[in-house]
């Protein structure tokens, strides 16, 4: 059986041959020679998965509880949009936000690997409580890949603009085509966030205690951030600079909620 470092070896080696993948993509969108190059990436990419979630798995389910280290919730939190994108990449356009998710994916399993931590080890899930915490995990998933998908859209507008489009802007899909998956996305992301809240409300036994209260306020300033621009998507139109920075603005609070205090606690205060 491989051993833990040599699980991790191997995910990585495999998310860089993603990478590699990507950069040598076709320089137009669905020209002859794209399937071909997306049957090989979506193949290279789910091993990757695969062998992602065997690492995982090793240090995450111990002791008869779940680990939320720092460090190991990030990879558990980038694994799940590792899934994400591979399924979104079976029917959208979204192979480039690997250029930034695979690496992160990489970092993150260096950091469980090379930098360990205190386990931090919770036990006895309630179903509700269960709900809450995938929910939170794959909202937080598809935003994050929602604000990767904003600063394509952004790179992409640019480029427009200043009519010199690279051979990387050449390989992305028509600008409106990456608008309307970016609000897809959101959609997605808002609805998750939405039961993410909910279920935190029922099952939660006090989410304004001390060490929930930065979270949860910051996780429902996201949420009524989202909200606000897919209300102005739908009745005002906004698109563009408007959706771009209310989509990074809105990511980086849920970000501050999800990690922010989290960090701070366990990797510089050292508490639970």
């Amino acid at each position: 059986m491989l051993e833990q470092s040599q699980l991790s070896i191997i995910t990585i080696v495999l998310y860089i041959v993603c990478l590699i993948l990507i950069l040598r993509s076709p320089s137009q969108y669905m020209i002859s020679g794209a399937e071909y190059y997306q049957r090989h990436y979506l193949f290279v990419a789910t091993l990757a998965l695969i062998a992602h979630g065997f690492s995982l798995s090793r240090i995450v389910f111990i002791d008869g509880g779940i680990n939320f280290g720092f460090y190991i919730t990030v990879s558990m939190v980038l694994f799940v949009v590792v899934a994400v994108l591979i399924l979104s990449a079976l029917t959208k356009p979204v192979d480039k936000i690997g250029l930034l998710v695979f690496p992160l994916a990489a970092a993150s399993l260096l950091l469980t690997q090379f930098f360990p931590e205190q386990s931090h080890i919770l036990r006895n899930f309630t179903i509700g409580m269960q709900i809450h915490i995938l929910t939170s995990i794959i909202a937080f998933s598809v935003l994050s890949i929602a604000a990767t998908q904003a600063l394509l859209v952004a790179l992409q507008e640019h480029q427009l603009r200043v009519h010199q489009p690279n051979r990387f802007m050449r390989s992305l899909p028509p600008l409106q085509v990456m608008e309307h998956f970016l609000f897809e996305l959101i959609g997605a992301g808002f609805l998750l966030l939405t039961v993410s809240l909910m279920t935190g409300l029922l099952f939660v036994h006090d989410l304004f205690i001390q060490h929930l209260v930065h979270k949860t306020v910051l996780s429902i300033s996201a949420w009524l951030i989202f909200g606000l621009l897919l209300f102005g998507k739908l009745f005002y139109g906004w698109r563009g600079k408007i959706a771009i920075r209310w989509t990074l603005i809105g990511f980086a609070t849920l970000l501050l909620a999800y990690f922010g205090s989290k960090m701070v606690l366990e990797l510089i205060l050292d508490k639970v």
